[in-house]
């Protein structure tokens, strides 16, 4: 019966999967930009290479290191767009930086980052964005986690020519982030602020499929969903159950758990799976199925291929590596990514 449901569910929104992919949503802002694929093939031949055998060797000897890079580039494109300001420390004239927002104090990879750039800054230096080696590490790292992959080929091309931004304010990564608590309505407003449409949110709310997540980022729905001491209704029941002992409400701070059970570090589409059946870690991810169009993608991922997802995926990434980058003139090229020059 319940194969029947679901089978019943991919009919009805099939059309609305189609319709969808082709159009973007009313009010979607556009980032044109000269960004292209390539941009360092005259003035530094072997960028693209020096960050990938740099996330290459950390991903070698520590595979969780996929998770915390892709999410850097997600939270610097949400802030003044793609502009590496998530690196930057905060200093005495600017006060606390992105970094040090509440939303961000969880943020790791920052090590990759810089040994890319060191290297970098030895072979070309001045020249290659701190900006750029974030979204080429992103999906350096998401291709050697991705499952039979087994030559670690690339799975997108990343356009390149971001410059970097000289601002970062933890308030306002506090205003732009999406929120794990999220509803559907704000989800769509934020990506929508970043050019990004439904099926983007869809698509890239996959970024789930791999990692671990603190229980500070869910625990609500777990013990105080509504203020009065009850659990997220949207949430399966015994999954919350299960969580619940891994959360227990005194858990330390530091106490994770796997984004997808059992998958924390390999990347597909299983994480649909669980969205579906009401198991998705956070609001946020229940709240895809809050709307019809976000809905459709979700159960239209339940059927397609690994490589349709992938390629999906790398589609959404490229848009959202757009969003509001600096180039030509603008901004500047970091010696380090933590200082401006």
């Amino acid at each position: 019966m319940a194969m029947q449901q679901l089978v019943a569910k991919l009919l009805a929104l099939s059309v609305v999967v189609l319709v969808m992919m082709s159009s973007p949503i009313a009010g979607t802002a556009s980032y044109p930009s000269l960004l292209q694929v390539g941009h360092y093939r005259q003035s530094c031949p072997a960028a693209e290479s020096v960050v990938r055998a740099t996330v290459e060797g950390y991903f070698s000897r520590d595979p969780t290191v996929t998770a915390p890079l892709l999410r850097l580039h997600f939270h610097d494109c949400f802030v003044r767009g793609c502009d590496g300001s998530v690196l930057l420390n905060a200093t005495a004239a600017s006060g606390p930086a992105e970094k040090d927002a509440m939303p961000n104090q969880s943020l790791d990879g920052f090590y990759v980052i810089d040994a890319a750039k060191a290297a970098l800054e030895f072979k070309c230096p001045g020249v290659v964005s701190c900006a750029d080696i974030l979204a080429l590490a992103a999906r350096d790292a998401v291709s050697l986690a991705t499952a039979g992959n087994t030559s670690g080929a690339s799975l997108w091309e990343v356009p390149t020519g971001r410059r970097d931004g000289r601002v970062s304010a933890a308030a306002e990564a506090v205003a732009n982030l999406p929120s794990s608590f999220a509803d559907f309505a704000k989800l769509k407003k934020q990506f929508a602020s970043k050019g990004l449409n439904v099926n983007d949110l869809a698509i890239l709310s996959g970024a789930h499929a791999i990692g671990n997540s603190h229980c500070a980022s869910f625990a609500k729905r777990l013990y105080n969903f509504t203020g009065h001491g009850d659990a997220d209704p949207s949430l399966d029941a015994s999954y919350a159950a299960a969580l619940r002992a891994s959360c227990p409400p005194r858990f330390d701070n530091a106490t994770t758990v796997e984004m997808v059970p059992g998958s924390s570090t390999s990347f597909d589409a299983d994480y649909y799976k669980l969205v579906a059946s009401h198991r998705g870690l956070f609001h946020s991810d229940q709240a895809l199925l809050q709307d019809q169009q976000a809905g459709a993608v979700v159960y239209s991922l339940l059927t397609s291929s690994k490589k349709s997802f992938l390629r999906r995926f790398g589609a959404s990434m490229v848009r959202m590596g757009r969003a509001g980058v600096l180039t030509g003139a603008a901004g500047e090229i970091r010696h380090n990514c933590a200082l401006l020059n």
